[in-house]
Order: C-alpha cells, then sequence, then structure tokens
C-alpha cells in the first residue's frame, strides 16, 4: 500500500458516507440499528473488548486522553477512539498514543466497499465500526470510547462499557439535541447503562438531578466528581481541565474497585504526560514561546467562556484568530470576546466553514478592531507580522480552525 492509495481510501470514505464535518445535520443518522448492522456485518468486536465510555458537551477529549494517559503508566494498553481529527483521520483510533495503522484503515476501507446494499452507514459509523475491530485486533485492555453527538442515539452507544461518565452539559448542536438545557441533558443521560457505573463532572443541580433519575431508573450506581478534593496537575494547561481532572479520578477509583492496578504514581504521572504518553494537542495548546502562541479547539458559548475567561488573565495585548462553522450562534460568541485585543476572522476551509463576511454586522455592532480573512492561514501570517513578543496570539472557535492552523505550521507532531 502506497500513501497515495491511502489516501484515495479515505478521500473515498469521506465522499461515500455523509460526514458532518461537511454536510452537519443532514449527515446526522441518530439511533443504532446502521451501527447493529454494521457490527454484526464485522462479528461484533464491541463485545471483544472491554469499554470505558465518555459523554458530555465539553471536555470529553481531554478527559478520555487524560485517563488513557494514566492507564498507559500503569501498565495498560489503551484504545482511544476520539473525534474529530485534527490533522489525520488516524488520530481517531489511537492505541498507546499511536496512530492507527494506514495499512489496516486501508484494508478496512475496502471491507466497507463489500457491505450490503441495506447497510447505508454515515462517516462517523463507519469510524465507530472501525475503532471497534482495531481496538479488538489490538487485543486493548481498555478502549476508551468518546461519544460523537448527543448519547443517546450516538452509534458508540451499542457498547457495554464497564464504567461511564459525562463530564458536563452545556447548550450545543441545539438543531439535534434540543433547545433546552434538559433536553440536552436528557439525550447525555441515553449512555447510562443498566448496573453500571456513571460518573458526573457538572454542578448544575438541575442537570445533575436528570442524570441521577436515570441512574436510578437503571440501577447504576451515581458517582459526583464535583465531590473530589485534589491538588494533582496536568500538562493540559486550560483552567478547566481542573473539573477534568475531578471526572477521570472518579473514573479511576471506581477501575480499583473492579481491581485494577493503578498506583498513586501511576495517576500523578500520567495526568503530567498527556501529551507525551497520547500525542493529544489543540487544548489550551502552547504553540510557541516568541510570541506566545495558543491554540484551543473550544467552540461553543461554554467552553469559549472558560478559555476567553483564561485570556483575560494574562497581561498582555491578544491577537485573536477565530472562525466558525454554520451551526454556531456568533451573536454568542461577540458578547463574551477578550479584552485588549485584535481580531482576525477567518472561514475554515470545509463546506461547513462561514465565511466572516456572512456576520460582519454582528462584527461592526460589537465595535471591536477586526480584519476578515479568506483562510485561517492568511489570517495567522497577518497576526504573525503584526504581534510583537510582548504580545500574544490565539487560535480557536472551532476544531477546524485549529486543525488547519496545526496542518500548516506544527512540524513536530506526534
Amino acid at each position: 500500500m502506497t500513501n497515495q492509495q491511502y489516501q484515495e481510501a479515505v478521500e473515498w470514505l469521506f465522499v461515500q458516507a455523509p460526514n458532518y464535518q461537511i454536510d452537519g445535520e443532514k449527515a446526522y443518522k441518530p439511533g443504532l440499528e446502521n451501527i447493529t448492522r454494521l457490527c454484526a456485518f464485522f462479528g461484533n468486536p464491541q463485545e471483544k473488548i472491554k469499554c470505558i465510555h465518555i459523554g458530555g458537551t465539553n471536555g470529553k477529549g481531554s478527559t478520555s486522553n487524560m485517563l488513557a494517559s494514566v492507564l498507559q503508566e500503569a501498565g495498560y494498553t489503551v484504545g482511544l477512539y476520539n473525534s474529530p481529527h485534527l490533522i489525520d483521520f488516524t488520530e481517531r483510533i489511537k492505541v498507546n498514543g499511536e496512530n492507527g495503522d494506514k495499512k489496516f484503515v486501508y484494508n478496512f476501507i475496502q471491507k466497507l466497499k463489500t457491505l450490503p446494499e441495506d447497510i447505508q452507514p454515515s462517516f462517523f459509523e463507519f469510524t465507530t465500526i472501525m475503532a471497534f475491530e482495531y481496538f479488538a485486533q489490538k487485543k486493548v485492555d481498555f478502549a476508551i470510547i468518546e461519544v460523537g453527538l448527543g448519547g443517546r442515539l450516538d452509534s458508540t452507544n451499542i457498547i457495554k462499557p464497564i464504567v461511564s461518565a459525562i463530564t458536563n452539559v452545556q447548550l450545543d448542536h441545539q438543531n439535534i439535541l434540543g433547545n433546552t438545557i434538559q433536553e440536552i441533558a436528557f439525550e447525555k443521560a441515553g449512555i447510562i447503562k443498566p448496573e453500571t457505573p456513571i460518573i458526573f463532572g457538572d454542578e448544575n443541580e438541575l442537570v445533575k438531578n436528570i442524570i441521577i433519575a436515570k441512574a436510578e431508573k437503571e440501577n447504576a450506581p451515581f458517582i459526583d466528581a464535583t465531590l473530589f478534593e485534589t491538588e494533582l496537575k496536568s500538562d493540559l494547561k486550560g483552567n478547566y481541565q481542573q473539573k477534568n481532572i475531578k471526572v477521570v479520578l472518579a473514573l479511576i477509583d471506581e477501575l480499583k474497585k473492579q481491581n485494577f492496578n493503578i498506583s498513586d504514581e501511576n495517576i500523578k504521572t500520567g495526568l503530567i504526560k498527556v501529551h507525551q504518553n497520547t500525542g493529544f494537542i489543540g487544548r489550551w495548546f502552547e504553540f510557541s514561546q516568541n510570541p506566545l502562541t495558543i491554540c484551543d479547539t473550544g467552540h461553543n458559548q461554554a467552553g469559549l467562556e472558560y478559555v476567553f475567561s483564561q485570556l483575560n488573565s494574562i497581561p498582555k495585548r491578544k491577537h485573536i484568530l477565530l472562525g466558525f462553522v454554520n451551526d454556531k450562534k456568533i451573536d454568542d460568541v461577540m458578547s463574551i470576546l477578550p479584552e485588549n485585543s485584535e481580531f482576525y476572522f477567518a472561514k475554515p476551509s470545509i463546506e461547513r466553514g462561514r465565511h466572516p463576511l456572512d456576520y460582519e454586522v454582528l462584527l461592526k455592532n460589537s465595535k471591536i478592531f477586526y480584519k476578515i480573512f479568506d483562510s485561517v492561514q492568511e489570517a495567522y501570517l497577518s497576526a504573525k507580522q503584526k504581534c510583537t513578543n510582548e504580545e500574544m496570539i490565539f487560535i480557536g472557535g472551532s476544531n477546524f480552525v485549529v486543525g488547519e492552523f496545526l496542518e500548516k505550521n506544527l512540524t513536530d507532531i506526534k
């Protein structure tokens, strides 16, 4: 298999299957019928792996990667299924921090081409069954599976995990999951399985009560991660990571109750070596020091509020590069933009990317100093040229903005 053959195979996958990254709501296929048929076609590989299920609005990726790092430090072989990828498709199916094998991906896509006509999966359903099969072949000790969207009807919800977690519940993807926090919480709670411990990391009492009610219905032990006290730190530097660390500690506590051997030293070292152990980037990721350049994939109002609050605490003038996709409520973002900043708005180079000209009236009304660019790279180069070493650059607003920036500029990636 050549690299060109691999690229052509992945391109086929993007073209054949409705892809949320491109088609948005149209690509979302709620329900487990397709994934059930897919799993049966491949011999139900999800039943051959020990799964940990991670859901929630924000923090799923950080939590699953911190947990993976700790389990690797404890000597376990860990499969990690995250989405979306930032640079290469194989980031979605890692084992002990190594991206999925390209030859496996290529060969698996050839098998997908032989599916019966009555199975018409989405892109995410394709990648989910691919992850199950890869982890089964690799005989991982744990497969940490991140929910794609929602929970109840997400294709990952076919698994029977040994423990699950919901990091938090915030407003996001309202066009699919519901317009209220209660409706979204109901969807997230759908991953709670009978008699399977559920960790919850949100302090919102309204949401917590919905999760508890579902846990009681399923006779599932409920663990409130917000009650955990810790001074432990992670190399993932966002202030919001302290909440995610508590969820990780609660998950580890449950795994220890199930007689898995994880020491305090494993936990401490695993949390501080997440990037080294898993290759995880994009969450308050320090790209350079001169000038200080940080990128973060926070993309809904709750996530951006955390990120912008941390930016406001840095006593530097800021050059802020932002871009958004079509389903984001940009007027909500305008009201929380950092102070003492110059803004560079760009269109992510995907079909769902929204050109800043479409929302320029909001930019004018917000009375900020801004410029508009056709591409992320053009915006970054302009910010870099203008930024002094006493100032800083921030890149964010969307996974796709950060991915595009890193793909163009990051050479040292695991």
